[in-house]
């Protein structure tokens, strides 16, 4: 149970870890590399690694948990407030990952270099929108990452080793 317990925390711990070093990887490329482009490749990189991360703390965060569960409460409660906000935390990365940043990426290679494009470019609009859309995902699993170490930490700590 201990060693369950400590998967869950650790999983969690590096999964919003991931996601609250991320903005400064992505602004220290931005003001270090020579070009937006440039820094964009290693951002888009980054990211998809973040949401690696993700993939794995989650599946082994929700896997964990269920099987705590079971052991302890002798049912998996499939449905339990952690279990969902950690269903949502993945799938808002996996909108990130498999809807956002390929439309982003196509609209790059279509474009060339985005800053380059007029501010009114309808590219450079739809390409601008689909990054504010990517922030808000982000956002929204760092939120709801945090809201989970709250719920998780309280049901840790009424557990009686």
């Amino acid at each position: 149970m201990n060693f369950l317990r400590f998967l869950m925390l650790l999983s969690l711990a590096v999964w919003l870890g991931a996601l609250i070093f991320f903005p400064f990887v992505a602004a220290t490329a931005f003001s270090a590399l020579p070009s937006t482009h440039m820094a964009g490749l290693v951002v888009r990189g980054s990211l998809l690694k973040l949401h690696t991360i993700g993939f794995i703390c989650g599946a082994i965060f929700l896997i964990c948990s269920l099987i705590y569960n079971r052991a302890r409460l002798r049912r998996f409660k499939v449905f339990a407030m952690s279990h969902v906000l950690i269903v949502l935390m993945l799938a808002l990365t996996a909108i990130s990952q498999f809807r956002i940043i390929p439309q982003m990426e196509a609209l790059r290679l279509a474009a060339g270099e985005i800053n380059q494009l007029a501010t009114s470019d309808p590219i450079r609009a739809q390409f601008e929108s689909l990054h504010v859309w990517s922030t808000r995902v982000e956002g929204a699993v760092l939120v709801l990452g945090i809201i989970l170490l709250y719920f998780t930490s309280r049901r840790l700590a009424t557990v009686r080793p």
